[in-house]
């Protein structure tokens, strides 16, 4: 069981203004991120294209933080090994499109980083349940995955209380979608430990200023269900 959590900020790049990506990176390790959150997304699993291979290179040369590498795509197992080789530090899958999910978790903690699975909205819990001890992440999305600045879905807080009980302290219950200083406390009380913000943190005009703010309520709350 989860019971004892620190709280992890992940700015999600996904809402970064790429023009000036290496100061807004600057910006929010500066202000004290925890890790960067990388939306891969192929065009297919979910109806959106993103961050490539050269993108992540280049995104490890500008900063030191921790690269939580979240692949929504329909061939994790494919790609995997050239995100590792551009910077990854965790490679998270999607349970839906993966038939042989221990393989995978194998395949990639071969590759030397952490291994986390993603479950969708409409995905229940149950899905992930029979590898839940072999992953370093868990993440479930709070909005149907594809574009940010959606609207948090609290009907998915019931599904994090339910892994929450099923982890142990070092692994990570990671939370995505809607996340800002009014949703995070209820994600936190419900047992997430890894906060991703991407509208909420580089939608502000002060980056470092908003992430700040999200940790502070992510904290508060930590505190009072503790």
């Amino acid at each position: 069981m989860n019971t004892t959590r620190p709280i992890r900020i992940a700015p999600s790049v996904l809402d970064a203004d790429f023009g000036y990506l290496a100061e807004q990176i600057a910006a929010v390790e500066a202000a004290g991120a925890d890790l960067l959150h990388l939306d891969v997304m192929d065009g297919h699993f979910v109806p959106n294209l993103s961050l490539g291979v050269p993108v992540v290179a280049g995104i490890k040369k500008c900063t030191e933080l921790f690269l939580d590498t979240h692949l929504m795509i329909t061939d994790p197992s494919k790609y995997a090994p050239a995100f590792v080789d551009a910077g990854a530090d965790s490679i998270t899958f999607h349970i839906e499109v993966v038939e042989q999910p221990f393989e995978l978790v194998d395949q990639i903690r071969a590759l030397g980083v952490k291994v986390g699975v993603a479950l969708n909205p409409g995905t229940p819990a149950e899905a992930v349940l029979e590898i839940i001890e072999r992953v370093d992440i868990v993440l479930v999305m709070t909005v149907w995955p594809g574009f940010g600045g959606q609207k948090f879905m609290t009907e998915c807080l019931e599904k994090i209380e339910l892994l929450r009980d099923r982890l142990r302290p070092e692994q990570w219950l990671e939370v995505d979608g809607g996340l800002n200083v009014e949703t995070a406390p209820p994600a936190v009380a419900a047992g997430a430990d890894t906060l991703v913000a991407g509208t909420s943190v580089f939608g502000a005009d002060d980056p470092g200023a908003a992430l700040q703010s999200l940790r502070q309520a992510a904290r508060t709350e930590a505190k009072q269900t503790t």
